[in-house]
């Protein structure tokens, strides 16, 4: 028993001793740890930059090496109900809708399809020496010799220039391929200072070259540097990657942004944000919309952006597992900047439901394509919970997070524009009657009779649904030739729901006041 207590304490007292030693700051040697059989790449680089004259460099490659672990590119396979693979290429389909119908006369067949995780290539135990340094080279390049890259902070430089990756593609020297391809600016643009001008003219060309396309909504992947040059054509993310690259490499200060569910529509988005001489983040659409000329579609909840080092007041950090934590809030590479971009209040919200001993963080859900999905998180005090820089005049759920489903947490809500909260807490004793024309919110008109126009399909049957700790039914109507669908004995201060028959899920929420659907 001795021996075995004095061999713990051997150990115990060599690794802090090696700690001690070791010449590298704690994250990078905990990287150096996990690389495996690839530390002696990483090391190469550390070793190449350990001279006076490239302090700054050697600074840059802790950066990269340190935020490193868990970064890398997911390999997916497309498998049915059964988990047998499914062959399917998005780009065998002339256009989204032959494609949707191809899927799903598939999983008619073989079940629900889902892209499931094969392969997790992990840039610490991949990246070679070479691919770092060159990197870290023409980054430093760009920073020192592009007159508009001159304003830049070490610490903005590394944040925003220096990063080797957009998202999860696939690992090219796309620094390389941009940097030459865009020199000439270096003539026509010579002692220019103006990042908005020449992030514009490189996003010109983008243009010219690669577009959007909707299939690859299914694409399982954000595509490398070769892929888009093949495809001429990609999704959002793939579009906000490209000017990353191309941006980056000509030492522009560019990221991306992202809102993970809209809050009034279907789906997500990601989008550019080029940092200019004050810091502001003025926002674009790599390929499709110039900087100062874009403006986001929806309304939002929150918007955060990718990094690539780690930000220790992540959820993540506190929980430490992902399973535990809604998909888009467990990243451990993200900040916060929806101030950036609209108005924003903190909300302070009372819990009503119980809740296990276990959960000590609740979230707050927006209704995307037929859910509520979780968008931000704060920790439970008591019976109370705040939620930081929430966007206004929007529809809330406070919800808990538990065997992976969201569960309600406390009543639906409205955070109306001056900061205060409408609580939507149906009463079923006062009831009133609705007339409804749409399922989603349109530009109403008037018809030749003097009644609003209406949306609905003629013939069509809708159930109409309002919220109260999951979502209550109030019948099924069919849509009269002409006029509103009229529905009787539905609670006031409530939120509803349309929803067309065999539909897709992509009708809005909204609350009835003064006669009229006001939507969110």
């Amino acid at each position: 028993m001795k021996t075995r207590l004095l061999l713990i304490m051997l150990v115990s007292l060599l690794l802090s001793w090696q700690c001690a030693r070791s010449p590298y700051p704690e994250n990078v040697r905990q990287a150096l740890e996990k690389a495996g059989k690839n530390r002696a790449e990483l090391e190469k680089v550390l070793k190449h930059y350990n001279q006076p004259q490239d302090s700054l460099k050697l600074k840059a490659a802790y950066y990269l090496i340190g935020n490193m672990p868990g970064h890398g590119y997911m390999v997916y396979v497309l498998k049915d109900t059964a988990g047998k693979e499914v062959k399917f290429n998005v780009l065998n389909y002339p256009d989204y809708t032959t494609m949707v119908a191809a899927w799903d006369s598939i999983a008619a067949i073989r079940g629900k399809l889902d892209y499931k995780k094969k392969e997790f290539i992990e840039d610490v135990q991949a990246v070679k020496a070479d691919f770092l340094i060159k990197n870290i080279d023409l980054a430093f390049k760009a920073w020192r010799e592009k007159p508009w890259a001159q304003f830049l902070t070490f610490d903005q430089f590394c944040r925003y220039v220096l990063p080797y990756r957009g998202s999860n593609e696939p690992l090219e020297d796309w620094r390389s391929y941009f940097y030459k391809k865009y020199h000439w600016l270096d003539s026509a643009y010579a002692g220019s200072k103006d990042v908005t001008k020449i992030a514009t003219v490189i996003n010109e060309d983008l243009k010219s070259w690669f577009k959007f396309d909707s299939r690859f909504y299914r694409h399982p992947t954000d595509q490398g540097l070769s892929e888009m040059l093949k495809n001429k054509m990609g999704r959002c993310e793939d579009m906000a990657n490209l000017a990353i690259f191309a941006m980056r490499a000509n030492g522009l200060a560019v990221t991306s942004d992202y809102t993970p569910y809209w809050a009034d529509a279907a789906n997500n988005h990601a989008w550019n944000a080029l940092i200019d001489t004050s810091g502001k983040a003025i926002p674009f659409m790599g390929s499709l919309f110039d900087p100062g000329k874009y403006h986001l579609p929806n309304r939002i909840a929150k918007v955060y952006r990718k990094t690539y080092e780690y930000h220790k007041e992540n959820l993540i950090f506190k929980v430490g597992n992902k399973r535990k934590i809604p998909r888009w809030l467990s990243g451990k590479s993200y900040i916060d900047v929806t101030k950036e971009y609209v108005p924003t209040a903190d909300v302070t919200i009372r819990l009503t439901a119980p809740r296990p001993d276990t959960i000590h963080y609740t979230y707050l859900s927006v209704f995307n394509t037929g859910e509520w999905k979780a968008i931000q998180w704060g920790e439970i005090q008591g019976t109370n919970v705040t939620f930081k820089a929430m966007g206004k005049d929007l529809a809330y759920l406070p919800s808990y997070y538990m065997a992976q489903e969201i569960k309600p947490a406390a009543p639906a809500f409205i955070l109306q524009k001056d900061g205060t909260v409408k609580e939507l807490k149906p009463d079923t004793v006062h009831t009133q009657t609705l007339a409804l024309i749409s399922t989603m919110k349109r530009v109403t008109t008037q018809a030749t009779d003097s009644k609003k126009k209406s949306f609905l399909d003629k013939g069509a049957t809708y159930e109409l649904f309002y919220w109260n700790d999951g979502w209550k039914s109030l019948g099924k109507k069919t849509a009269p030739k002409q006029g509103a669908l009229v529905f009787t004995n539905a609670p006031t201060n409530a939120l509803f729901w349309l929803v067309k028959e065999g539909s897709k899920k992509y009708e809005r929420i909204f609350i009835y006041e003064n006669g009229h659907q006001v939507w969110f």
